[in-house]
């Protein structure tokens, strides 16, 4: 028997749904704009998502899981830690499945990409997944045999606001960063922690993609710049190692795109990572962009 399963990644400037089959196969895709600062407009809006997705497939009351940009704290059940501030505060989860009268999966959107991967992407087959989306910010995720493992506190896998491991304290206090503390490892290894570091090398602001731009034209700075960059990715997962051991770790986000990590930071862990060897994959997410939305689908299991 086909089973349906929708999936929607509510994000910060578009609200994705799609709907797979027990085969992964991708039924049905809709994108629209996020509609900012108005909560009930976003509760209709992912209404009639589903709504619509339904009579696309020809079916109804379809699994439903919404990965978010923040996370809902198990104390409360309220939204917390979202850059989409309008959902902070609100009891989201009660609320969606209240309109779709269905039970309705929530999690954080980088706890989405890591149970993508680990269910048909590049995690597959791998018991413990670590995820990481390395964006304008920087988010992370754990699997363990294709579910999420959110914690108690809901910020399991988020490892981007502890401070970047064998770093100085002069050169952590250089980096505030928005949560209010200084050195978070967000602002180093995300696209615009790359773009900070060369703001404080050069005085010139540049974002991550212009600064991989400019050493492509010859910018001997742009170089040195990316040299750092992957030195600060490399003392941040061997930390994640470190504490979790995981049997694979997975990269999303603009930055993943840059080859140089799956050739060089293999050989570099080793050097931070305790015993001094490292047999851990670094693999780039298969599905891209898609896969906060195909993992949201993946949130209620077979």
């Amino acid at each position: 028997m086909t089973q349906l399963r929708v999936g929607i990644d509510l994000g910060g400037t578009k609200t994705e749904i799609i709907v797979l089959n027990n085969a992964s196969e991708e039924l049905y895709r809709k994108r629209i704009p996020t509609y900012r600062d108005d909560y009930q407009r976003t509760l209709d809006d992912l209404t009639l998502l589903v709504s619509q997705a339904e009579d696309a497939v020809g079916a109804s009351n379809i699994p439903v899981g919404l990965g978010i940009p923040g996370t809902v704290s198990r104390k409360t059940g309220l939204v917390k830690n979202a850059n989409s501030t309008w959902l902070n505060g609100r009891p989201l989860a009660v609320d969606i499945s209240a309109q779709l009268q269905r039970e309705v999966k929530v999690t954080n959107d980088a706890n989405c990409l890591a149970v993508s991967e680990a269910t048909d992407g590049a995690g597959a087959g791998y018991d413990l997944v670590f995820a990481a989306i390395l964006g304008t910010g920087c988010g992370g995720g754990v699997c363990y045999r294709a579910a999420p493992l959110a914690g108690p506190n809901g910020v399991g896998g988020e490892w981007g606001h502890n401070p970047l491991p064998w770093t100085s304290e002069p050169q952590l206090n250089a980096r505030p960063c928005y949560c209010g503390r200084f050195g978070c490892q967000e602002t180093f290894i995300s696209g615009t922690g790359l773009g900070e570091t060369y703001r404080l090398a050069t005085g010139a602001s540049l974002s991550g993609a212009e600064v991989l731009a400019a050493r492509e034209s010859g910018d001997v700075t742009a170089s040195q710049v990316i040299e750092a960059y992957m030195e600060h990715l490399t003392r941040a997962f061997a930390g994640v190692i470190n504490l979790l051991d995981p049997d694979a770790i997975v990269i999303g986000g603009g930055a993943s795109n840059m080859t140089e990590i799956y050739d060089e930071l293999p050989q570099r862990l080793p050097k931070y990572v305790f015993g001094g060897e490292c047999e851990t994959p670094i693999l780039q997410a298969q599905h891209g962009d898609s896969s906060g939305v195909r993992g949201a689908a993946w949130l209620h299991p077979l």
